[in-house]
């Protein structure tokens, strides 16, 4: 098989750039190591900032987004059960973001995808890099039984976190930065309407809680929890119950069928460089970031914004300018997004202690809802920082 860029995975990343390529001409070929049922129904998050709705839209899959998703246009606070909210459209100009689920994003693109004629190869098995120090980059996989090949141009590692293509790098050519935190999520999907408009983040003394949405129908919430809690222990009734006391009685934790339970454990990750020889790396593939910053399907989304006007230039022209500078160009934007992220992360939630560092971060938080400097600040990251 012969084509002109082979993606590895089939996440948001890999599907993105690969149509975001189509629209430019250049051959793409997409392998996925899972089938397609499993890469539909994975459930991740889903708020995008601004400037990934207006990438997914300018490929000509925005038309979902636009009627589906919930335009939000500011979230709450909520600080041992007193609720500020935080204006996002009106302290950074009328910048605002969309709930829509990865899920579903996954879904559009897929269907774009092979409704364009592209070519996604899924069940596609001990995918391996070779040869990408050359100018002849192979994907060797396994697929229905038969060992195959994939000649081409460059390699895009879109495959994760545990994918193949991050430990493909030649050993000494790669850093890796990395911060575990001693907590995790247990999160609830629930067929219910959520109790607010817009998502509240809380810090209690009990723990930190999320309280996000799918639709107007389906709310999406988070618990802070040890990260090797069981899962068996958390029948529907203590979910809902802890849920409302993180709350408080500021608003009214809505029950109803609990559609999954799942663990997210909490940690920041970056790999540094992004490129070795012809391979490239982007999305979680590259780095990791907690998720309460809401940042990393729109991390994904800035990598291929670059890697794909970086390749666009290469077809176009032979210029190998903006290839080269890939890696710097989105680690800048990385390591931006992993500082609030890390910020957001240990600012919201409760370690359980009472040492001078828990009083600071008590007293940062008490700052940040009394400032509108601080809360400028926080509105222009959560938003999205300019790609």
């Amino acid at each position: 098989m012969q084509t002109q860029v082979g993606i590895v995975g089939s996440g948001p990343a890999g599907l993105l750039l690969s149509h975001l390529l189509h629209k430019n001409g250049i051959e793409t070929v997409i392998l996925e190591h899972r089938d397609r049922t499993y890469v539909e129904g994975r459930i991740r998050a889903g708020v995008l900032e601004q400037g990934a709705v207006d990438l997914i839209t300018d490929v000509g899959v925005g038309d979902r987004i636009a009627a589906e998703g919930l335009t939000h246009e500011g979230f709450d606070i909520a600080l041992n059960g007193n609720r500020k909210r935080v204006d996002l459209a009106g302290l950074t100009g009328g910048k605002v973001v969309t709930v829509y689920g990865q899920t579903e994003v996954t879904r559009d693109l897929i269907d774009a995808r092979l409704g364009a004629g592209g070519t996604i190869i899924f069940d596609a098995e001990n995918v391996v890099p070779k040869h990408f120090d050359s100018e002849n980059p192979q994907l060797s996989f396994k697929h229905m039984g038969d060992r195959q090949q994939l000649n081409c141009d460059f390699i895009a590692g879109c495959d994760g976190f545990h994918g193949v293509c991050r430990e493909s790098f030649p050993a000494g050519t790669i850093s890796c930065y990395e911060r575990v935190y001693p907590f995790a999520w247990l999160g609830v999907l629930v067929e219910a309407s959520p109790p607010s408009d817009e998502l509240i983040y809380c810090r209690d003394e009990r723990g930190f809680a999320l309280f996000s949405m799918r639709s107007t129908t389906v709310s999406r919430s988070y618990l802070q929890c040890v990260p090797d809690e069981d899962l068996n222990e958390w029948s529907d009734d203590r979910v809902f119950g802890e849920l409302q006391r993180r709350l408080g009685d500021t608003a009214t934790v809505n029950e109803g069928k609990v559609l999954e339970k799942s663990l997210t454990a909490m940690r920041s990750f970056v790999a540094e460089p992004l490129r070795s020889g012809r391979l490239f790396l982007a999305g979680d593939a590259g780095h990791i970031v907690p998720p309460t910053g809401a940042k990393g399907l729109n991390l994904a989304a800035s990598d291929v914004y670059y890697l794909a006007n970086a390749l666009i230039a290469y077809y176009r022209s032979g210029d190998e300018t903006l290839l080269d500078a890939y890696s710097a160009t989105a680690l800048k934007r990385i390591w931006k997004a992993q500082r609030f992220s890390a910020w957001m992360t240990m600012l919201l939630h409760n370690l359980g202690g009472d040492s001078f560092e828990d009083r600071i971060r008590l007293a940062e938080l008490e700052y940040v809802l009394s400032s509108e400097a601080a809360l400028t600040s926080l509105a222009e990251n959560y938003v999205g920082l300019p790609f």
